[in-house]
């Protein structure tokens, strides 16, 4: 994002920040992108599936993870893993048969990436031709000792090569972040099931600001947690609503992903909170602008908007849907 559309977005703040305030829901910050359907280009004969794992490469390159052309990849053939250009052109493929249910995808400042396969209780990094260069957990394997996740959802990775997995799922599976060293070597793990401070109902996602601040998406609990890189507690956030995608870009800005906001009763009860993507700072947490799920309605009401998040450097934001199955671009007004 360039710094005069910096400027703008955190302009729109200033006659919003009331909204910000973690017990007022920031539904009505003004939406400053236009949605652009079918971008990406698929093969002919191919279709997207679920998906709720996208990030951009260091040359403006799109990289996705899908659920072959299904909700799940289990004896599917298909590709998962996708990488397009700018202008949504496929470039490459990989990853078949390596993954039952891609959750996640990060990628690292040598352009490496990070899949995480929440059924199949691993993660595998590749390099950008699509060599395995390591797993973390075991395959197929669920547990909660240092060799092992239960639904692992998402990755961040430090400057400095640490990996940092957000590890459950909600239900009877982990509610932990577990720390690693850039080989894979396990440092330290910290949470439990609650709704204490440094307790988790669904880690469902996790980045790192410019200050090596580590941002929890605590789904279950409607909150982002805010942790030193050791697991020390800062605080926690609300105005963002129920998060299931973080990404925080170079300038700080940070874009929160609601699929799940309920208004009836049943899971991702919400009231008062409209699902969709929420775009603010993670200095202070201003919530500044709001792009509402359009596909939820009364109707609708168990479908999913966007869950991963990712923006790249030209203002464009890309939202990964898993009830919609595909990947939408915003780009501002």
């Amino acid at each position: 994002m360039s710094f005069n559309s910096l400027a703008f977005v955190f302009a729109a703040s200033a006659v919003t920040v009331a909204f910000a305030q973690p017990d007022a829901p920031p539904n009505s910050q003004p939406n400053l992108y236009l949605t652009i359907d079918n971008y990406f280009k698929l093969p002919e004969g191919r279709a997207w599936g679920s998906t709720s794992a996208v990030d951009i490469d260091r040359q403006g390159n799109i990289w996705v993870a899908e659920r072959c052309g299904a909700n799940n990849c289990a004896n599917s053939p298909l590709d998962p893993v996708l990488e397009f250009d700018a202008s949504g052109k496929l470039l490459k493929s990989f990853g078949a048969g390596l993954f039952a249910f891609p959750h996640n995808l990060v990628i690292d400042r040598d352009g490496n990436l990070f899949v995480t396969d929440n059924h199949g209780h691993y993660i595998i990094k590749f390099n950008p031709e699509g060599k395995v260069l390591m797993t973390l957990g075991k395959r197929g394997e669920a547990g909660d000792d240092p060799d092992h996740f239960n639904q692992p959802s998402a990755v961040a990775i430090a400057p400095n090569g640490d990996i940092f997995v957000a590890d459950g799922h909600g239900n009877n599976t982990n509610a932990r972040v577990v720390k690693f060293s850039k080989d894979g070597k396990f440092i330290k793990t910290w949470g439990k099931k609650g709704t204490a401070p440094g307790e988790f109902d669904m880690p469902h996602a996790i980045a790192l600001d410019s200050q090596g601040r580590l941002f929890v998406g605590d789904r279950g609990n409607n909150r982002i947690q805010i942790f030193d890189q050791d697991g020390k507690f800062l605080e926690e956030w609300k105005q963002f609503s129920r998060p299931s995608g973080l990404y925080i870009d170079r300038n700080d800005v940070i874009y929160v992903s609601d699929s799940e906001s309920r208004e009836r009763d049943g899971y991702g009860h919400h009231p008062g909170w409209k699902r969709g993507i929420r775009v603010g700072s993670a200095k202070d947490g201003t919530v500044a602008s709001f792009i509402p799920d359009t596909f939820a309605t009364p109707e609708n009401a168990a479908t999913s908007g966007s869950e991963g998040i990712a923006a790249d450097g030209r203002g464009a934001i890309y939202g990964a849907e898993v009830g919609q199955k595909d990947l939408k671009k915003y780009t501002k007004k």
